[in-house]
């Protein structure tokens, strides 16, 4: 006999088998005890978490010749016909694929003869929220007063792509995601009825894995135990499965970006590489991280604990890491890595990608964005108290140098002043400078690369040119709107430019803001 999958062998049968959606459950139940059932259902909710499931066992249910408690009995004819699939009267319908004007048709002229057998005709339609246009319209009428023997349950993922029309004429149960807690209880009784010996802790990640997803979360383990089949299946056998890393990985790497340690930022990165983990994940799990300590900084009382569902042990560590680390510090960071989670799923580059975000991370001074000012304020007021706590002696020749690094901020800043912060679009044509000038022809091309970029007033692009170059981009029309349309074109925005030419007389960043510098930029030197 082949093989079943978990998700499908224990598919709940009663509503008392099913898991997490009492509030739905109680509901249908009490409709189903006092013969109260609407014409129309609407199941929403994400996957997995037991709309199908539900559908079929109340369309048992309203079927059933001698129902326990509004759960369908299983045992009688009807029961048994509906759950082989033989019955005429359930009606599964895949909307993804029959979501014609047709195939709705078909369901109009189907409705009109009674039941040969039973008391309801049940159409379960899935994914609803693919139905064209012409079928939604098409089964309005039908939906809104069917005969008194046919019950429609709609069930989608998306509900807001149902037209208010047809979710008017239904009924609408939210499905809510699972409780970690409430997988994993099911998944341990499972685990035993099939004889199959399971750690706690890995079921318990297994659980947080799934997201929520019933169905999702025994696919997991199945996959697992497939894996392991025959043996115990450890936590660290899990980690190695689902491509994850130890917990104790994201303390220690938040540890490294506490300590503003670079090298040992990149040398974990690179064991988390080399052991095969994938980063997308690595990052979402750190992020996660992120968010306990960030609730376990917010709680006075002990109030908060019950959401980290994490052991006693890994919590008191948790706790340390949480004292030793400042709450601002803790937003900055998990806006950061959730750009960058986004970021990472489009990048084919994913390691350069997470080790760029990291030194940014980490050298707050080539960022220009408030939250890096901030950041580096922060830093300066902990050295500031260090200094004067006599942590840290500043040596004379250190002290003097410091004096005249600000002397020459000070003095420059007389000459060139950029008090707002650089525009991201405009950020992108600096670093990408050389790539949008290799687009232009021969004497354009020999023109801008000479050229410096700064910024000036309404957030505008300078091109700057000394005055020794040529003036042909400063006088031809033509030429300018052709270079505009070029880097508009490559950063797919509208980016406000403007040609001047700067004096011999003195250094380019003695007369403007030179962005280059300022975004800590370097280009490779042609040959």
């Amino acid at each position: 006999m082949a093989y079943t999958a978990l998700y499908r062998k224990f598919r709940p049968q009663r509503f008392d088998d099913v898991c997490g959606q009492e509030h739905i459950v109680t509901t249908l139940r009490n409709q189903i005890n006092t013969g109260r059932m609407g014409h129309a259902y609407l199941f929403c909710g994400t996957r997995g978490t037991g709309k199908t499931t539900i559908a079929k066992i109340f369309a048992r249910a309203v079927n059933c010749e001698s129902p326990v408690n509004g759960s369908p009995c299983g045992e009688c004819p009807t029961c048994r016909s509906i759950a082989e699939g033989k019955s005429l009267n359930v009606v599964e319908i895949d909307a993804a694929s029959n979501n014609s004007v047709e195939n709705v048709r078909q369901i109009i002229d189907e409705v009109a003869y009674p039941p040969v057998e039973g008391k309801y005709k049940v159409y379960i339609m899935d994914e609803a929220h693919m139905l064209t246009e012409g079928a939604r319209n098409a089964l309005l009428k039908t939906l809104e007063e069917p005969p008194s023997y046919v019950i429609f349950i709609l069930a989608t993922t998306e509900a807001h792509r149902i037209p208010i029309t047809i979710m008017s004429r239904c009924q609408r149960y939210d499905f809510k995601r699972i409780a970690i807690d409430v997988i994993a209880a099911r998944m341990k009784q499972l685990t035993d009825e099939e004889g199959i010996e399971v750690e706690d802790k890995a079921i318990k990640y297994v659980a947080k894995a799934a997201d929520g997803s019933m169905r999702d979360g025994l696919s997991l383990l199945d996959q697992c135990i497939a894996f392991e089949f025959g043996h115990k299946l450890t936590y660290d056998k899990v980690l190695d499965i689902l491509g994850a890393v130890d917990t104790s990985v994201f303390e220690r790497f938040l540890d490294h970006l506490l300590a503003d340690d670079v090298k040992g930022s990149m040398a974990l990165i690179e064991e988390v590489v080399m052991q095969g983990r994938e980063l997308t994940q690595f990052v979402t799990d750190f992020i996660w991280h992120l968010r306990n300590l960030m609730l376990l900084k917010n709680s006075d009382d002990g109030d908060m604990e019950n959401l980290l569902n994490v052991s006693a042990e890994r919590l008191e560590t948790m706790k340390a890491q949480a004292a030793r680390t400042d709450i601002n510090m803790i937003f900055r960071y998990i806006d950061v890595f959730s750009e960058l989670s986004s970021r990472l799923r489009y990048s084919t580059q994913k390691r350069i990608t997470l080790e760029m975000y990291v030194i940014r991370l980490l050298r707050p001074q080539m960022d220009t964005d408030n939250e890096a000012l901030l950041e580096r304020v922060r830093r300066l007021e902990k050295l500031t108290e260090k200094i004067e706590r006599g942590e840290i002696e500043l040596k004379a020749s250190q002290a003097v140098a410091a004096a005249n690094t600000v002397n020459k901020e000070e003095k420059s800043g007389e000459k060139v002043q950029l008090t707002r912060a650089v525009p991201e679009d405009i950020k992108r044509v600096v670093r990408e400078w050389p790539v949008i000038v290799g687009k232009t022809g021969f004497l354009t091309h020999e023109i801008l690369r000479k050229a410096e970029l700064s910024m000036g007033d309404s957030d505008r692009l300078l091109i700057c040119l000394p005055e020794s170059a040529p003036d042909t981009l400063t006088r031809d029309a033509d030429i300018k709107k052709e270079i505009s349309e070029l880097i508009n074109d490559h950063v797919e925005k509208e980016v406000p430019l403007e040609f001047i030419r700067y004096s011999a007389d003195r250094s380019f960043g003695e007369q403007y803001a030179d962005l280059k510098e300022i975004l800590h930029v370097e280009y490779l030197e042609e040959e």
